[in-house]
This record gives structure tokens, C-alpha cells and sequence, in this order.
């Protein structure tokens, strides 16, 4: 089953999500992890601790960059920074819930018979943690990371393989992110749709949607644009 996309009359057979802060806040978790782990060593600033993950040193989510910042402070000790990693991941898996209206637009949208995926830069292990607490790993038909396609985003390579995996054209496939540069902007080339969570945008505050078909404010805006039939055709 296929459901129509807008005005532009597209067939949509697949939907393929970005997860962090296009499913759930993963910034407002890593930010509180980042406060916890300040509070337990006792010295710092949790905002500061978060800039570190942001230098492009070791990556996003690379304990190495905890591991910098508790030097910096002379805070350094393995114990410590065991600790301190250990404090980081509890509280950020903890504090990981969907957006409103995400579990019931994915459900429509499941419903309906529509190929669901998932695209994002997390390691797998990370990833599935992540959908499993946010309850939403049972929608997802297929979770896409670098480790299973090769590339990291905006290489197009996790798109592809979504859409081989589906058999699907990228014209018959919607892309949802909230990255204009690694979501929207490459899945634009490939030929697909694109609609741009700007509510997840904390970078730009969702003032470049990178030409995305449409601009979502919250996930459950999703299906305005979707003219969606029950597989069952009832």
C-alpha cells in the first residue's frame, strides 16, 4: 500500500526518519547528562562539558571528550572518569522519550502499510538502546548506520540503502530530519521528498529548511501531507 503526498500527488511507499531530535530530544538528554557528570565531579559547568562533544575532535558521542574536559579541570583520574562516563550514558538513555504525537503518527503511518526506517549517525548499538527506550524500535522495519551502509550522513549511502533494502525509487520515498545539511539537502539530490523537523533543529533554531517540500513543527504535522488508506483497505 501507498499513501499520496500532498498536492504533488507523490505515491509514497517508504519513510525513511532520522532519529536524534527528529524522534525524541537527544540534545535535552545529552545536556542533562553533561550537568549530572559536573555535579558528580564537583567542579565545571554543564554547558561547558557539552561544547566539548561539539569541537569535531572525537565525535558526538565519544567519551574521550569527558575524558578532555576533566583534564582540563585536573580532575583527570580513571576511576573518576569511568565513573563519569558511566553517570553520562544511565542519565542520558534515562531522559530519552518521543515527541508528542511520534508514537501515534508512526502508528498511522504502520497502519497504512508504509516501509519505515531509520538513518542516523549513532552507532548501531546506541541506536537500537535509544529507539527501544523511546518505544519506538517495533515501527522501524530497518535501522540504518554507518556501520551497516559504510558512510556517515550526508553521504547518501544509508538513504540507498534504505531504499534498495525496500525496493522503493527515492521518488516513492519521504526523508525526516532535522539536519538541513545532512538530511535534507542529500536526500533532495537522490530524488526524494524531504520534510524538514524544524522543532528538532537546535543548531539554526529551524531557520534553513534547505528547500525541504515541507516544514514540520511538530512530528504529528506529518500527516496533514499524507492521504493515508489502512492496509486493509477498510
Amino acid at each position: 500500500m501507498q499513501a499520496t503526498f500532498g498536492a504533488r500527488h507523490h505515491q509514497i511507499a517508504a519513510i525513511i526518519c532520522d532519529m536524534d531530535n527528529t524522534l525524541f530530544d537527544f540534545v535535552a538528554a545529552k545536556r542533562e547528562a553533561c550537568r549530572c557528570v559536573v555535579e558528580f565531579v564537583g567542579a565545571g559547568d554543564g554547558e561547558e562539558l557539552f561544547m566539548y562533544f561539539l569541537r569535531g575532535i572525537h565525535g558526538f558521542e565519544h567519551h574521550d571528550n569527558i575524558r578532555d574536559y576533566l583534564v582540563s579541570l585536573d580532575a583527570f583520574h580513571p576511576r573518576t572518569f569511568d565513573a563519569c562516563c558511566r553517570i553520562y550514558e544511565e542519565t542520558k538513555l534515562h531522559l530519552i522519550e518521543p515527541y508528542p504525537g511520534v508514537h501515534e503518527t508512526l502508528n498511522r503511518l504502520q497502519d497504512a502499510g508504509i516501509c519505515l526506517a531509520v538513518a542516523t549517525d549513532a552507532a548501531l548499538s546506541q541506536a537500537q538502546r535509544r529507539l527501544s527506550r523511546a518505544g519506538l524500535a517495533d515501527f522501524f522495519e530497518i535501522v540504518v548506520t554507518p556501520e551497516v551502509s559504510g558512510k556517515r550522513k550526508p553521504e547518501p549511502d544509508s538513504f540507498l540503502f534504505a531504499l534498495n533494502r525496500f525496493r522503493v525509487r527515492p521518488q516513492q520515498a519521504l526523508m525526516v530530519g532535522d539536519s538541513p545539511g545532512r538530511d535534507i539537502a542529500p536526500s533532495r539530490k537522490l530524488g526524494m521528498l524531504t520534510a524538514f523537523a524544524a522543532y528538532g533543529d537546535w543548531r539554526s533554531g529551524g531557520t534553513d529548511d534547505a528547500g525541504a517540500d515541507i516544514v514540520l513543527r511538530q512530528f504529528s504535522d506529518l500527516l496533514a501531507h499524507l492521504e493515508l488508506t489502512p492496509k486493509d483497505g477498510q
